[in-house]
């Protein structure tokens, strides 16, 4: 069966090419990429100026066979060959940055320019686009020109104009403003977060991190010349054990400087820009740098759920809570024992299905709003991060929940399914309000 003309193309990543990629003059394309780079969205953000710049000089040079995940990661953010994109979404996330600023930057500072730069989603090949061209006055004019009126007709039609234009306002201007002073559904979540000047405490929790010893590396080091000589090494590399090999608890010691997750570490930017957003400010706290008497003093965001302890404690007593038995993790709907929600695992153990539990709290037991944003896993943090950080997921819960909904306390249960260790888009399986 022959296979349609538009088919072949979106198998073929090279005829998905902008159709005026290759005719447009580079020089012109180059210098809309520095105006992009100056602009405020990029301007102090050298990540994305990286990523931008180098997505867009490896297409103009005609090397979009380097332009996939894996390439970009080792490239750019000097990953290893061979790493699994699955657990480092570094690529993905700053390409969605990208984007983000791309828009900002297109709707809020463009210069005049006859080159559009685009990121489209799911690629990270860039497409070069003419700019869209506003028809001049004096262009308009001669396409439909008029025929010239009298004087007097000239006026009668200018008053009549007038008078429905005044009409027109009076009608539709108190519902144009009471929209425009409605805050966002963004806006009405994080709402109370403003009740005092203090920021926002970004709480992320920092599990127990247990490393071999230097006399470990030492002695494999003895019995394997030239192998874990450099601090590089010890931190990059493990050390290739036989399984079956014994060693003794002394060669293991923790160390407080490592343990953040990356599940937990993406909740929190996804938490702190949305913040940023909306003109609040926030601080990051790790593990232990958030004390209780520091939490009376801020509103916070405590990110995790079994790792955190103050969102274990925050949440005991609630509807959704999180419960565990025999190193089995799940999340219990205590109005109902028979509810609950386990993660799901593939063929390989991995957990393909996570769910996650946004809490709000507006008057915690710190005296202050609280937000926690608790997966089973790392995922489910993720997921539940993006919920309250992406507009379009608090436009789904402004349209589905009760009235009064922003001046109310909430746990909203969604579930993510996970691709590549990663989070996808969140969706409610279940909420109470009170």
């Amino acid at each position: 069966m022959a296979v349609p003309s538009e088919s072949v193309a979106s198998a073929d990543p090279q005829k998905r090419r902008s159709p005026v990629a290759e005719e447009m003059d580079k020089s012109a394309i180059l210098q809309e990429l520095d105006n992009i780079l100056a602009s405020p969205p990029f301007r102090n953000s050298s990540r994305s100026k990286q990523f931008l710049s180098f997505v867009v000089q490896h297409r103009l040079d005609g090397h979009d066979e380097l332009l996939k995940e894996r390439s970009i990661g080792a490239d750019l953010f000097h990953r290893p060959a061979d790493y699994a994109t699955g657990d480092d979404p570094v690529v993905r996330v700053q390409a969605g940055e990208v984007r983000r600023r791309l828009e900002q930057y297109y709707h809020e500072f463009s210069k005049a320019s006859d080159i559009r730069i685009e990121l489209p989603i799911g690629a990270y090949v860039p497409e070069f686009h003419p700019a869209p061209a506003e028809l001049p006055v004096e262009a308009s004019a001669q396409l439909f020109p008029l025929h010239e009126p009298s004087r007097k007709w000239k006026v009668l039609a200018s008053t009549a104009l007038a008078i429905n234009l005044l009409l027109v306002l009076a009608l539709v201007a108190p519902g144009i403003l009471r929209k425009l002073a409605r805050p966002s559904p963004l806006q009405q979540f994080w709402a109370p977060v403003f009740s005092t000047s203090q920021p926002v405490l970004v709480c992320l929790p920092k599990p127990v991190f247990y490393r071999p010893s230097s006399s470990m590396y030492d002695k494999y080091a003895k019995a394997h010349p030239g192998t874990f000589q450099t601090q590089v090494e010890r931190f990059n590399q493990p050390i290739p054990l036989d399984p079956n090999q014994k060693i003794l608890w002394g060669d293991m010691v923790t160390f407080p400087d490592f343990g953040l997750v990356s599940g937990d570490v993406y909740a929190g930017f996804r938490i702190s820009e949305a913040l940023s957003r909306i003109g609040k400010p926030s601080q990051i706290r790790i593990g232990n740098e958030s004390s209780f008497d520091e939490l009376r003093g801020s509103p916070a965001v405590l990110i995790g759920g079994y790792s955190n302890r103050w969102t274990m404690e925050m949440t005991s007593d609630l509807r959704f809570v999180f419960e565990e038995k025999d190193g089995v993790l799940w999340i219990h709907d205590r109005t109902s024992p028979e509810k609950k929600w386990f993660c799901r695992l593939g063929l390989h153990g991995e957990v393909v299905v996570d769910f996650g539990v946004v809490t709000r709290l507006l008057d915690s037991k710190t005296g202050h709003s609280v937000v926690s944003v608790a997966g089973i896993t790392a995922p489910g943090t993720d997921a539940a991060a993006q919920f309250i950080s992406a507009p379009e997921y608090l436009a789904e819960l402004a349209r589905t929940a009760p009235p009064g909904w922003e001046k109310k306390n909430m746990q909203i249960m969604v579930q993510t399914s996970v691709i590549d260790a990663g989070a996808s888009p969140p969706h409610v399986v279940a909420s109470y309000f009170w």
